[in-house]
């Protein structure tokens, strides 16, 4: 085995050190420190008396065969103390009486982008449609119980954006694009539990997230930054190839460079941009479905055992790319021991999405599968050029809505009556609290989605069997993937590309996907801001 020797220290007769050692264990043996020190004891050659602690740093499972392992990578420390803190934290200066630069969004990229000006010593305003968090939570809870959406806060606006109550899954393939350990240990520092270092896909969990997001906020606010809550962003002003800064609905002006970190839901500022003659494109997405089953079939499934996951093993997680008839089709935003929930930003909508808690132990499981879509894949759409994807969004989410019943009930088909394009008689139970119809959604989605849907789920469940089942229930529709607009930027100085001082960033922007990717990509805006203040000499 591999031993990678971190720092030793010669004290008197003995070393002082740290090692690290990759070990493969079953889950028992993974879950119990002692067995893990003995092994590593064992695998160096280390007397166990001289190891005073040994820590996990790097965790996941390897459940491809029969046999489960859980992989990990483990640091000892030998007669040495093991450090009490696990993360890094970062400090934040005060900045009131700092250049200022707006922040439109309290989403992950907007939140970052704030708490990085702090660092490079900028006064961030920030400007957020919705309400705080917990306010929010309030509001999310009456699309369920009255089906009443606000346009300004729910799932998707508000303090934390759609992040705040879409899971809190931190894992992201875009380590290229900026730093995703310091974002970790960011969370971290306002109570996030550090396991989120550790584990291979880290999650934080709605039941946690909402607290730690706000902070994060109050660490803005502490340092001197300023947040404005149910203040929408109107307009740019824009003066001679710059903007300058925004109105808000209110009539004020703010002025400043900005950062729009608005979500991929701001359906009004991709439309504000295009009245103002800001240069956009349309981008290809993915739409599709919600599919629950229950949280016990897909652990037998993935775990390989009738007994599903046992005492010591995660609830299970699934990824499917299938390709058909020429577009990818694959699982996005997997929830195990999750539950579904209303994701409309306004009236006439039916849109689902899920998250979890931190515990993960629902009765289901669910996953949104998605069908690939470019601009030019719906021809009857390019009259509205640029938003030609937001539209298709739009009538899409409408169909759902009508298929509903006009409510936020959420039109539903059993997967195998899905396949054979039968309507289903019934329905299995729904973590859906807003409540679920039978509906063919076979016959009112999109041929272009609904046939690759049929066939992505056949080679699924032949891959997965007993992934197909009438036990799984589809929930319509999955459609808020990612943002239908890029607003195109600079590669290398991050802002628009013909307007000076502007720095479209995060989902919204068509730049990332998710909440670590966002949050970088918020950072790297504010790096951008600071860099682009030196160069015109005003930092």
């Amino acid at each position: 085995m591999r031993l990678n020797l971190f720092s030793a220290i010669f004290v008197g007769n003995r070393f002082d050190m740290q090692k690290d050692i990759n070990l493969r264990l079953n889950p028992k043996d993974a879950s119990e420190v002692d067995t893990i020190k003995r092994v590593f004891a064992s695998e160096t050659g280390i007397a166990l008396k001289d190891i005073n602690a040994v820590r996990i740093i790097k965790r996941s499972v390897d459940a491809r065969q029969r046999n489960i392992f859980v992989n990990l990578t483990v640091r000892g420390y030998i007669n040495e103390p093991e450090p009490v803190q696990m993360f890094e934290a970062t400090g934040y200066p005060n900045v009131s009486g700092g250049f200022k630069a707006i922040v439109v969004g309290l989403g992950p990229a907007g939140l970052f982008a704030a708490l990085r000006l702090i660092e490079l010593g900028i006064c961030p305003i920030v400007v957020e449609r919705g309400k705080n968090v917990r306010d929010r939570k309030l509001d999310t809870a009456r699309i369920s119980k009255n089906h009443v959406v606000d346009p300004d806060s729910n799932y998707c606006f508000g303090e934390g954006g759609a992040g705040a109550f879409s899971d809190g899954k931190l894992y992201t393939r875009s380590k290229k694009r900026g730093n995703v350990d310091k974002i970790l240990n960011t969370f971290c520092q306002y109570g996030a539990s550090t396991d989120i270092l550790i584990d291979a896909h880290p999650h934080i969990g709605t039941d946690k997230l909402p607290g730690i997001i706000e902070r994060m906020r109050l660490q803005i606010e502490a340092s001197g930054g300023e947040v404005h809550f149910q203040t929408r962003m109107e307009e740019l002003i824009i003066e001679s190839g710059k903007v300058r800064g925004i109105k808000t609905h209110r009539g004020d002006t703010i002025e400043g460079p900005v950062i729009l970190a608005t979500g991929h839901s701001a359906r009004d500022v991709y439309r504000m941009l295009k009245r103002q003659g800001v240069k956009i494109e349309a981008k290809g997405l993915a739409v599709g479905v919600r599919v629950e089953h229950p949280a016990e079939l897909i652990d037998c499934i993935q775990y390989h055992n009738e007994a599903g996951r046992g005492e010591y093993l995660p609830a299970a997680e699934y990824s499917f790319t299938v390709q058909a008839e020429g577009r990818g089709v694959y699982s996005f935003c997997m929830c195990p021991g999750g539950t579904v929930v209303p994701s409309a930003s306004g009236a006439e909508q039916v849109v689902v999405n899920g998250m979890s808690a931190s515990g993960r132990g629902s009765h289901w499981s669910n996953s949104g599968i998605v069908v690939e879509v470019h601009p030019e894949d719906f021809p009857e759409y390019t009259q509205y050029e640029e938003l030609c994807l937001l539209r298709f969004q739009e009538d899409l989410e409408k169909l759902a809505w009508q298929a509903g019943g006009a409510t936020q009930v959420a039109p539903a088909q059993r997967m195998y009556d899905f396949v054979k394009g039968k309507q289903s008689g019934s329905l299995p139970r729904s973590s859906y609290a807003p409540g679920v119809v039978s509906s063919p959604m076979h016959e009112w989605l999109p041929p272009f989605v609904s046939n690759r849907l049929q066939k992505a789920f056949k080679e699924m469940g032949k891959r997965q069997k007993g992934f197909l089942t009438n036990e799984a229930l589809l929930l319509g529709v999955e459609s808020r993937t990612s943002s239908p607009v890029r607003i195109i930027r600079d590669r290398e100085t991050m802002q628009h590309i013909e307007l000076k001082g502007l720095f479209p960033c995060g989902e919204g922007a068509g730049y990332a996907g998710g909440i670590v990717s966002a949050a970088m990509d918020g950072e790297r805006s504010a790096d951008a801001l600071s860099e682009y203040l030196k160069t015109n000499r005003l930092l």
